[in-house]
């Protein structure tokens, strides 16, 4: 098992080599500044698309992160032209917030507020502050912060609503995208809002931040996670009733190890149990959607007994660290076998060994699926993640000394 570790170790951080390199030598945009909107799956660029805020701010934590393992300038500086992009663009100066799109030209777009993409870039800027210790960027986090508390949680029935017009009024379509209940409340957008509120308190310790943290936890506990099946229900109205949905395969093993982490910050040994335990239960429940070959289908429909069969490159991301996680945990080696398993999916189906990155995914059939290289959700956040926690991960653990 110790091999086994020590390979996963090179192969991905050969792969975080790969996942930057792409990043850095096709995504600058030198004409208009910051990075291109598209990239399409032939890797031809498409230079006018709109640009999208959470695709920036995934930029920005992934340099960012990607900086404190690899002390590299080019990682360094491509972090820092996302926090300056970010700042001259996204960043709403008059309203507070992000828009949540701008032209390739650098103007607003659609200047909706996203809570989730307020989310996002508050994760990026914590991370971007880690590294550079540049007051504005933690000041812009916190400022983002307040307008998430100001403008979008519920004191009445606790958890945060979703979407606002630019100066935040009353917005009646929330959704995320297309695919997305029309609801007031969703497991996604709480998940990432606990994930950036964690982010924050690493480098700003304030009390009500992690007041509001624990409060998200016991939140997603009580409204998210069922705890008969492990897996999450998606959306509610504003007073918590249930509008069912699919499964979300990949969100479910996502939750499983990223809330965990977030108990984690908040150093409550109770919360932190509790999360352990879930942390194995949604990973056991996430075994129902992964295949004989190793990869994780994307969402089941249980209203229709319906499998959306294809493999996403995102959930195989998750799946890597929340098997991972779960291996950590428990020690049981059928975890770290799934996790194996499933790095040979990827390197096998998703990823381009000619012009690197990873494909948006898979049909059934193994068929290309033909969409984005890079693009509005289209991001270097997930893979190069799943490379970063494990790579840390290995490095923090007995195993590594056996190598190093």
């Amino acid at each position: 098992m110790h091999e086994k570790i020590d390979i996963l170790k090179k192969e991905l951080s050969n792969e975080l080599h790969n996942i930057l390199c792409y990043w850095l030598n096709y995504t600058l945009d030198l004409k208009n500044g910051g990075f291109l909107g598209t990239i399409d799956y032939n890797d031809n660029a498409i230079p006018q698309s709109e640009k999208g805020a959470v695709l920036n701010a995934r930029i920005l934590w992934t340099f960012s992160a990607a900086y404190s393992l690899i002390e590299d300038a080019d990682i360094k500086n491509t972090a820092k032209r996302a926090f300056n992009f970010i700042d001259e663009h996204f960043y709403d100066k008059q309203n507070g917030g992000v828009f949540w799109s701008i032209n390739a030209n650098g103007t607003p777009k659609d200047t909706k507020k996203q809570i989730y993409a307020l989310a996002f870039t508050v994760y990026g800027l914590s991370e971007y502050y880690q590294i550079s210790k540049d007051e504005k960027a933690l000041e812009m986090a916190i400022s983002l912060y307040r307008s998430i508390e100001k403008y979008s949680y519920d004191p009445i029935n606790k958890g945060y609503l979703e979407a606002f017009t630019e100066d935040w009024k009353v917005i009646h379509d929330l959704r995320l995208s297309e695919k997305d209940a029309n609801e007031k409340k969703t497991m996604n957008t709480h998940l990432h809002i606990v994930e950036g509120y964690a982010n924050l308190y690493k480098v700003w310790k304030d009390p009500e931040l992690k007041s509001r943290i624990k409060e998200l936890l016991e939140v997603i506990e009580t409204h998210f996670i069922n705890t008969k099946t492990g897996h999450l229900k998606l959306f509610f109205d504003e007073k918590w009733n249930e509008n069912p949905d699919v499964i979300s395969y990949g969100h479910d093993i996502e939750a499983s190890w990223l809330l965990l982490q977030c108990a984690e910050v908040t150093e409550d040994h109770d919360l932190i149990e509790r999360y352990k335990t879930y942390a194995i239960q949604m990973a056991d429940a996430t075994v129902e959607g992964i295949d004989a070959d190793g990869g994780l289908w994307y969402e089941f429909d249980p209203k229709t007994n319906h499998l959306i069969a294809e493999k996403h490159w995102w959930p195989q991301s998750e799946l890597l660290i929340g098997f991972f996680n779960a291996w950590e945990i428990t020690k049981n080696d059928n975890y770290l076998e799934t996790v194996i398993a499933n790095w040979n999916f990827i390197k096998k189906h998703i990823i381009d060994q000619e012009k690197g990155e990873w494909f948006w995914g898979i049909n059934a059939d193994y068929s290309l699926m033909q969409k984005d290289k890079a693009g509005f959700w289209k991001c270097p956040y997930h893979n190069s993640r799943a490379c970063l926690e494990i790579i840390n991960r290995i490095k923090k653990s007995q195993y590594d000394k056996v190598f190093s």
